[in-house]
Formats: structure tokens, sequence, C-alpha cells
């Protein structure tokens, strides 16, 4: 009868941080009208006005994203009346990745007071254009931990470790930088952005064989 080997599994997480080189920037506009073609003209209008500012100052085609468009009725309720249309909404919303971080905060306000009171700032993160790198030393750093905890319970329980009998990478993350969501955005100061440092988490499981 064969003896099934002795084993240990453990799950090790690591964690690497790098100063972030992208920003995701969520911003559009959000016209109030009595019409809809007055509403949906002047949301057209602003919205031109961003994309414009943005191409100026180098941002590309393929990192400006139209990610909402939206036009509808507003009502209010009138006694005797019941449900009245009181004016129309019409919205837009682009996705823009920043690639020069420096130039951001300038850019950001330059945006805004392109589109004036219709502009809406609806939250930034921050991140990496190619976090391949970081995610690499993220996982060696998982790697080292999980290697290092088989090492001690291995010792503890009067064994040697052996070779590594299986490899799993599980769910780790990466959580981006979040800024403040402004509803309304004022440009006469440009608002500073900090990049900070950024980190990726990674987790692997291993199970090492248990030697005599």
């Amino acid at each position: 009868m064969t003896e099934t080997p002795r084993s240990i599994s453990v799950t090790g997480t690591g964690t690497a941080e790098e100063v972030p080189d992208l920003l995701t920037l969520s911003l559009g506009v959000e016209c109030r009208r009595p019409g809809v073609d007055a509403a949906y003209r002047d949301a057209a209008r602003a919205s031109s006005a961003i994309t414009a500012v943005l191409r100026e100052h180098g941002v590309g085609n393929p990192d400006i994203t139209t990610t909402g468009l939206n036009v509808r009725a507003e009502v209010s309720w009138q006694e005797g009346r019941g449900q009245i249309v009181s004016g129309y909404l019409a919205s837009s919303m682009l996705t823009v990745r920043l690639r020069d971080l420096a130039a951001s905060s300038g850019l950001i306000a330059a945006a805004v007071e392109a589109a004036g009171d219709d502009a809406r700032l609806n939250g930034l993160e921050l991140g990496f254009a190619d976090p391949a790198a970081v995610e690499a030393r993220a996982r060696e750093a998982a790697w080292r931990y999980a290697r290092a905890a088989a090492e001690h319970f291995a010792s503890l329980a009067g064994a040697r470790l052996g070779k590594a009998i299986s490899v799993t990478q599980q769910p780790g993350t990466t959580p981006p930088l979040p800024l403040a969501a402004m509803q309304r955005a004022v440009a006469s100061e440009p608002l500073t952005i900090e990049a900070g440092a950024s980190g990726v988490t990674a987790a692997v499981g291993v199970v090492w064989e248990l030697l005599d």
C-alpha cells in the first residue's frame, strides 16, 4: 500500500507599491433647459468644448471615451394638475485617461472652465498604464511570504520543506486611489492632484511536500 506523502498548504500575500502614472477621469456635462432641443444642443456644445480642450492639451482619441448619454424630461407635481413637465435634462459623460499627471490639474481646470456651470466632475482614479511590472513584484513578495510561512510550519512539525507540489494564483487587488467626487466644479483655481503611491496586492496558494 502506497503511503500518501505528507504536505502542507500555505497562502501567501504580498504587496508592491509604485507611483501611479495614469489618471482616469470621469468628466461630463449636465444641461437643464425649458425645451428638449435647447438642453440637447447646449449639452452637445459644452461636451464639444471639453473634448476640444482635451485634444489641445495632447490627449489622444483612444484616451477619450463617451460612457454616458442621457436626455430626459423633468417632472413636478402641481395641485390640481398632477405631474407636469417642468423642463428637460441632457447629460453626457466622458471617461478620460490622462498620462501626464504633472499637467493634469491645469488640464482639468481648463476643461471645466470650457463647459462653465454645466461641467460635472464625477471622480478620479489613479493607477498604472502598464501594471505588469508592479504585479510581478507583488507575486514575488507573495511567494516569499508563502515559503517563509511553510518553512516555519514545517520546522514546528519537525519536518523539512520539500518541493512545491502545486501553485494556485488567488484573487489579489489593485486598489485605485479615488479622489473625492464633485457634482459641480469651479475652475478659478486648479485643484492640486497628488499622485502618492498605489499598492498592488497578490495572493498565491502553494502546497509543499513535507520531508522527514
